[in-house]
């Protein structure tokens, strides 16, 4: 009988991992359950593994040139910043995500916060358990058809996003220089160059992977251009967004809200001054979440790495 394959699961948050064993293990292989932390605990366990299943810890350049036989890095989600993809295939190791799970839920989380924002229910709430009663909300509070909600970004998501917000009357606009205009068009969604994004939008919601590029692409300096009166969101990565500057803005008064699911560093320190901003929907990384979906997560990243193991055709490789 063949030698199995090492399968390394170098970390996971799931309360059971029954289904990716299932499917590993079919494939003639033995899946090893570590929780590391740092990329020198990932070295320690990896170094003959045949394949990687990664959920948050580090998968560096340094881990990936300790890799002896790695077929396959597979990352359980849609971002992948913490693996470096450039290392992986400079040594020849394709690396997939799962980019085709919980688009509904981050979908559904992105909007409601965007909802509960613009009707201002947060603050409304508040005041009702102050003893405060007004049938006025405290700021102004537009009509949902004469605002522009405006994603940066229009993959998969955002165009869910998009579905979810035309339903509510909303004008919408997005930026992606990866998208044709025409392509936008065909859904009925205008296009805006970024600057202009940001300054004509009344709702803006992130939907971009995180790069060097894109790394606090909201900052200072995009805050600024953004209406007094203009709501930020994002549930795709949290090193997007300046959250110093983020935290100035909204005290400040410079934009009235954010809606924040994902920040740069979770769990969200206690000195963030983000925690501080009474206008800041704070979320801890739940957009995501349904009981759909983490099994959907799981059955999808172990059939990607089978599909490594098997020299099968690869899916959604990313690099």
């Amino acid at each position: 009988m063949n030698e199995k394959f090492k399968v390394i699961y170098t970390d996971h948050g799931f309360g059971s991992i029954e289904i990716e064993r299932g499917i590993i293990e079919s494939a003639n292989a033995d899946l090893l359950v570590e929780q590391c932390q740092t990329a020198e605990d990932v070295m320690a366990v990896a170094a003959d593994a045949d394949a990687l299943l990664v959920q948050w810890a580090p998968v560096t350049a340094a881990v990936i040139k300790k890799l002896e036989r790695c077929k396959i890095i597979v990352r359980l989600g849609i971002g992948f910043d913490n693996v470096d993809i450039e290392a992986a295939r400079e040594s020849g190791i394709p690396v997939c995500n799962v980019p085709d799970y919980c688009i509904d839920e981050v979908a559904d989380h992105t909007l409601s916060m965007a909802l509960s924002l613009a009707r201002q229910l947060q603050s409304t709430d508040g005041r009702v358990r102050d003893g405060l009663w007004s049938i006025i909300p405290k700021k102004e509070m537009p009509a949902f058809r004469e605002m522009t909600f405006a994603t940066v970004g229009f993959g998969r998501i955002a165009r869910a996003v998009h579905q979810r917000a035309r339903s509510f009357s909303f004008k919408l606009a997005a930026y992606d220089k990866f998208v044709s205009n025409k392509a936008m068009m065909e859904c009925g969604v205008s296009f805006l160059e970024l600057d202009e994004l940001f300054e004509r939008a009344d709702i803006i919601s992130l939907h971009c992977q995180l790069t060097n590029a894109t790394k606090h692409m909201v900052n200072a300096a995009q805050l600024q251009r953004m209406k007094p009166s203009a709501i930020l969101i994002n549930t795709a990565r949290g090193s997007l967004v300046d959250t110093n500057a983020l935290a100035e803005a909204l005290n400040s008064g410079e934009i009235a809200a954010a809606g924040l699911d994902v920040f740069e560093v979770e769990p969200l320190p206690e000195e963030d001054p983000i925690r501080n901003c009474e206008n800041a929907l704070l979320t801890s990384h739940t957009a995501w979440y349904s009981e759909r979906s983490v099994p959907q997560l799981q059955k999808k990243a172990a059939e990607a790495l089978v599909r490594a193991l098997r020299g099968e055709q690869l899916k959604n490789q990313v690099n």
